[in-house]
This record gives C-alpha cells, structure tokens and sequence, in this order.
C-alpha cells in the first residue's frame, strides 16, 4: 500500500511494501518484499532496502556527507547504502551514504552512521548512538544508548558497548589538522565488554573478552580477558 501523498520516484519496489503518508523515496531506491516505509521518512537514490526492514517516521537513509570550511575531513563516500533483510531503522536515525549494515540489526531512535561505516548482522545500535566515519562494528554487537564511537574504530563480534561510552582517535584534539594515517581510534577485539560511562583514548586496543569496568578511562592497551578498572584503568585479579 502506498499513500497518496507519499512522493515514489522509484520502480523498485518488491511485493507487499507499504509507505507511508508523506514519505520520499528517490528515484534509484530499491525496496525488499514486505519492506515497511513509515510517514515522514526519506530515502535517497542508491540505497538498497533488504526484504522485511521497517523505517519508522522521520529517518533519512542515504544522507550525503557535507564538508564546510570549518571541516578539516574532506568526506570520501559512495553514493550507495545497504540494509540487510529485517532490520528496524528507529525514528529520526540517520544513515548516511557508504554503510552497509547486516540483516536482523536494530538501528534505534536517532542514532547515527556516518560514511564508510560496515555494521555486521544481528547488531544493535541503540538510541542516540552516533557511529562515525569509517567504523566496522562486528556481527552480534550491542552498542547500549548515547554511546560515541569515533571515526576509525574497530569492534569484533559479540561485543558489548554499555550506554555512555566515549571514543577518542585523536590526542591533539584538532590542532595539527586531519591526518588519517593518525586519527586512529580505539580496537575492540571480539567479546570484549565496555562498562557504562567508560572512555577510551585514541588508539588503545582491547583484546578478546577483556571487561573494561563502569567510568573506567583506557590509557593504554588491555590484554585479551583482563578486567581493568579506575581512572587511569589498571589491572584487577
């Protein structure tokens, strides 16, 4: 079913999609069977919806990365976006072009990824969650409300981010200008946990099952399975 007032550029669509009042999707969109397209939402050109995905109200798929003279990135970006086969994009999220994400992930209300970005399969990305630029987020990883993952961070699979993480890649804090060679972020290896609150500085890597505790902050490296905790965090039994 489509609204009437629903603006529908494309010929792509599959069996029973439904769109909603006053949604946009450009011409180019391509929309799986059963796909879902709630009232306010825009698509643009280039993205691909996979079979069974719901968008609700007000998220924008296929955002195209703007640089101003305040910007020191110049954006680098495809002009393409996929989401697998029965994902739920939330209300107001924002997903730019150049992101693929899995099938079966939940993307929450107003989060948002940007360019480059590579989201595995059975993932969540919660509430207000901003994923930046050039991130690979493992399959089966959960990324807990108002969690920041800077740009060029690694996570593996079957990790656990806690709400209110922070992420960091670069300590000169913008003052020797865009570098990608060093704007490095954070590596977290597969199973490893992030207690709420907790930060982590530019480059750190944390290995495979690693606990990282609640407000703890990351200076250096954590081994694979070590539970550190404090500010700076140092090793427990």
């Amino acid at each position: 079913m489509i609204h009437p007032t629903a603006v529908v550029d494309t010929e792509k669509l599959g069996r029973n999609v439904s769109i909603g009042a006053f949604a946009v999707i450009a011409a180019g969109v391509e929309l799986g069977d059963n796909a879902i397209v709630h009232p306010h939402v825009v698509i643009n050109g280039g993205v691909t919806i996979g079979a069974g995905v719901e968008i609700y109200p007000g998220a924008y798929l296929g955002k195209e990365p703007r640089a101003t003279a305040a910007i020191s990135r110049a954006p680098q970006f495809k002009r393409s976006t996929s989401i697998g086969k029965n994902c739920s994009i939330g209300p107001h999220a924002v997903i730019y072009f150049d992101v693929e994400i899995g099938e079966d992930s939940l993307i929450g209300d107003a989060a948002s990824i940007r360019e480059q970005s590579r989201i595995g399969a059975s993932c969540i990305i919660g509430r207000h969650v901003t994923v930046n630029y050039q991130c690979i987020i493992g399959d089966g990883t959960k990324i807990m409300d108002h969690s920041w993952i800077a740009g060029n961070v690694a996570i593996g699979k079957g990790c656990f981010i806690s709400g209110g993480v922070l992420t960091s890649n670069d300590n000169a804090m913008g003052r020797t200008g865009f570098n990608d060679a060093q704007m490095l972020g954070p590596r977290i290896d597969d199973g490893a946990m992030i207690g709420i609150g907790a930060v982590l500085l530019p480059g750190v890597h944390i290995g495979a099952g690693a606990v990282v505790a609640a407000g703890a902050v990351v200076t250096k490296d954590v081994p694979a399975n070590a539970k550190v905790m404090g500010a700076a965090a140092r090793a427990r039994p």
